[in-house]
């Protein structure tokens, strides 16, 4: 999509992993869980709303994210999700969760701990992401 801004929130909050044509894909800044956001380039705001094929298209990236995540971070449970209750836009939630995190058994949306990313693990989450993508 043409002249497509990322959410403000979104990018304060998160480091941008990847960009393509039709999607962002970001790493929320709290290496307290593997939290990855898939930020589709749509102004739609529900995903009941996108044609067929960026659906497929939404469908198989947040796969391909969640298979990433459960194969590099080995999490107990992966909690993804689409809510938009405070950013509007369309994004959806991949989130690796440890019964032994902080959070657990509750979800992660609206918690104050945090602990940031440093640089060198966000470089190397990046580039195992991205061979994921390539593929």
């Amino acid at each position: 999509m043409k002249n497509f801004k990322l959410d403000t929130r979104l990018q304060n909050d998160c480091f941008i992993l990847s960009e393509s044509d039709s999607f962002f894909v970001l790493l929320m800044n709290n290496s307290l869980v593997p939290w990855f956001i898939l930020v589709p380039k749509t102004d739609k705001t529900e995903l009941c709303d996108l044609d067929e094929t960026m659906h497929a298209q939404v469908f198989s990236m947040t796969q391909q994210i969640s298979r990433f995540v459960l194969d590099e971070f080995k999490p107990d449970k992966l909690n993804v999700a689409a809510i938009g209750n405070i950013v509007e836009q369309m994004h959806i939630h991949i989130v690796g969760r440890y019964k032994s995190d902080v959070y657990w058994p509750a979800v992660v949306w609206g918690a104050t701990e945090k602990e940031g990313y440093n640089e060198l693990d966000v470089k190397k989450i990046k580039n195992l992401l991205n061979k994921v993508l390539e593929k």
